[in-house]
């Protein structure tokens, strides 16, 4: 057995299954301010294999974060009171706690504006401080994954 270390740096990018690139993508652009870097059609037989039915992925970038929106059909989303084994969320960093009040109020914006199709029917949460000063809200994208938006004082 080898004893060699190997330094895992950091995440490339999170895969967003959707039903509808065309709506994860401009409710992205919307709220985030992702926009496309490359796409894909075409895919290898370990890509269909891992993901059967795949006709689209769409890299969207902000900054450093990279997500790959990919066309896809499955099921509708799991609602939050079932628990499977699954990501539960992506915790997204913001610099202040402006930040978050902001990024909360863009998502209420666009979550009322009917302009984008939801998933699920759920509202953001309210912003919450926990004990140690960490300011975080929940809401769900376009696709009903769960996002934690946060801001840890002194994270940097």
């Amino acid at each position: 057995m080898s004893t060699a270390t190997t330094t895992v740096t950091g995440i490339h990018h999170v895969g967003v299954q959707t039903a509808d690139v065309a709506n994860a993508l401009a409710w992205y652009r919307a709220f985030i301010g992702a926009e496309p870097a490359w796409s894909l059609d075409t895919f290898s037989e370990l890509t269909h294999s891992r993901l059967p039915g795949i006709t689209r992925l769409v890299e969207i970038r902000v900054g450093t974060l990279r997500l790959h929106l990919f066309h896809r059909p499955g099921r509708p989303p799991i609602p939050p009171t079932e628990s499977l084994v699954q990501f539960q969320h992506v915790c997204l960093a913001v610099s202040t706690p402006a930040d978050l009040e902001v990024l909360r109020e863009r998502w209420e914006r666009l979550y009322d504006s009917g302009e984008f199709t939801f998933a699920l029917n759920e509202r953001s949460t309210p912003i919450v401080v926990d004990a140690e000063g960490v300011h975080s809200f929940y809401a769900y994208d376009v696709n009903g994954l769960e996002l934690e938006f946060t801001c840890v004082p002194g994270d940097s």
